[in-house]
């Protein structure tokens, strides 16, 4: 069995029974300026038992992107994966903030998504809240072209994900100091433009 293989089975004792006979194994594809990591396809294809022990063995895959400017949390929001961007969360929570193509972060990723049906809303948002009391800080990430994820929501017409986002911001101003008071200004007047 190859490591491809292993991944598409999401086979975690093959997974070690190749790199007990290659240590480098992980490397061999991972070299480059953008490598597609192993980890990258496990995320994409949905493996997460794979993607947890990569991320566990080489947690640096985790934070590389790949040719496309994805992070393997990214290509795992893309594809629809929410449990292996839940899982990865729980491993390192700053990978909410890795800045993808366009400067997009997870968080401004999952603000701007409008799910295909009920449910899958109801994850985004739930995912969204994850996110955001996670790692607070991510809220003051900007896009390159200047946006938070409140922004993101309103531009993409996510009117849910904006009010998700509008009522932490509230709550948490209210309870700690350190938000950025400028932060919270720019987002009330941002609700009031797009009212």
């Amino acid at each position: 069995m190859t490591l491809q293989e292993a991944i598409v089975a999401d086979d975690v004792n093959e997974l070690y029974s190749l790199i007990e006979q290659d240590a480098n194994l992980l490397n061999h594809s991972s070299k480059g300026p953008f490598p597609n990591t192993p980890l990258h396809d496990a995320a994409n294809m949905g493996k997460t038992k794979v993607a947890m022990e990569i991320a566990t063995l080489k947690p640096s895959f985790a934070r590389k992107l790949n040719q496309g400017g994805q992070s393997p949390m990214h290509l795992a929001l893309q594809k629809k994966h929410y449990h292996i961007t839940r899982s990865l969360m729980t491993l390192n929570p700053k990978l909410i903030r890795v800045r993808g193509r366009g400067g997009i972060t997870p968080l401004h990723f999952v603000a701007g998504e409008i799910g295909d049906n009920e449910q899958e809303n109801v994850e985004l948002l739930e995912l969204l809240a994850e996110f955001l009391s996670t790692c607070k800080t991510s809220i003051e990430d900007l896009t390159y072209q200047c946006e938070t994820a409140v922004h993101v929501a309103i531009r993409t017409g996510n009117t849910e994900a904006f009010k998700v986002l509008f009522e932490w911001l509230k709550r948490v101003h209210l309870t700690e100091s350190n938000l950025s008071s400028s932060l919270l200004c720019i987002v009330l007047r941002v609700a009031s433009i797009s009212k």
